[in-house]
């Protein structure tokens, strides 16, 4: 048999979760196939033809994927699913959409946010917040899930796999894309960025935000992230949440400013490689992820930090 992975792209950028999605694909030693679905995906495809560990990428091209429903997806990918035993995704919002319907056209479990695979068939995922680690075995003959991409190697390019052209059935008439709108900046993405400012609801304000972690994300390079609660007082806006909730990040360099670091949060940060921690709190959660913790006012040493580099 064979795995699937689908693909997840904005039309014009693979979503870079893929090439580790590849990776822990090679677990199940069996030949590995991309689906990519778009409107002109065929240059995307080529990128992905080159993944190491990549035997052949399917491409589903039609106008109407140019913003692709998950009922759509799911009329592209259950027909091919009876040629593998193995349908998978990293995990994302996108797949969170696409392969829980996926699962159910099959009449299959799915497990999501899988961070490690352990045979065929059995799997380590997180729990209430990640907080205890299950051990899973899943007897469908059609596993389908999602893989925390952090919890895996990047497939390195350099290789030539197969390009196929696959006929892509008429969009449903169920639902259609109307519009979507995004919240523009020149920072890094923060599901990409090697280094995250995050700011909690100790900010106090919107322009307490923007001063003080704005200026400090800018000296670093790096992409800004906010605490549920902070979003939640509209501090910043729900694409900056990170958390169980929110967007799960694996930085080089975490910076958790004003985050009293509540399961929900450590959630989605917690695999960074340096956690930093500025808190006037000494009894905060989060002092017990973070590798540096500072015990200050925010508001000076914030500053400092910013002015010192």
């Amino acid at each position: 048999m064979r795995t699937l992975i689908i693909a997840e792209h904005d039309g014009q950028h693979l979503n870079e979760q893929l090439a580790r999605a590849v990776t822990a694909a090679q677990h199940w030693q069996q030949p590995v196939d991309v689906l990519i679905a778009g409107a002109q995906p065929e240059a995307l495809a080529a990128q992905i033809a080159a993944l190491q560990g990549v035997n052949s990428v399917l491409v589903a091209s039609d106008a109407a994927l140019q913003h692709p429903t998950a009922e759509h997806l799911a009329d592209i990918i259950v027909p091919l699913a009876a040629d593998y035993s193995v349908v998978l995704a990293a995990h994302s919002a996108f797949s969170k959409n696409v392969l829980p319907r996926v699962a159910a056209l099959l009449d299959v479990n799915m497990l999501s946010d899988v961070l490690e695979i352990l045979d065929r068939n059995t799997y380590v995922r997180g729990i209430y917040a990640g907080n205890v680690l299950a051990t899973v075995h899943n007897q469908d003959a059609t596993q389908v899930l999602t893989v925390r991409g952090s919890k895996f190697a990047t497939a390195t390019s350099g290789a030539t796999a197969e390009i196929k052209a696959i006929a892509t059935p008429a969009a449903p008439q169920g639902s259609r894309w109307v519009s979507e709108a995004f919240n523009k900046s020149e920072r890094p993405a923060l599901t990409a960025a090697k280094v995250v400012v995050s700011g909690g609801r100790a900010l106090g304000s919107a322009d307490a935000f923007a001063q003080v972690i704005a200026p400090l994300a800018d000296k670093l390079h790096a992409a800004i992230g906010a605490s549920r609660a902070a979003v939640d007082a509209g501090y910043a806006p729900n694409d900056l949440q990170v958390g169980q909730t929110g967007v799960v990040v694996a930085p080089e360099l975490y910076i958790a400013v004003g985050i009293s670091g509540a399961i929900q949060h450590a959630y989605g940060m917690k695999d960074s490689k340096v956690v930093v921690a500025i808190n006037q709190d000494p009894e905060a959660q989060i002092f017990k992820i973070a590798d540096y913790g500072l015990v200050a006012d925010l508001f000076e040493a914030v500053p400092e930090l910013t002015a010192a580099l």
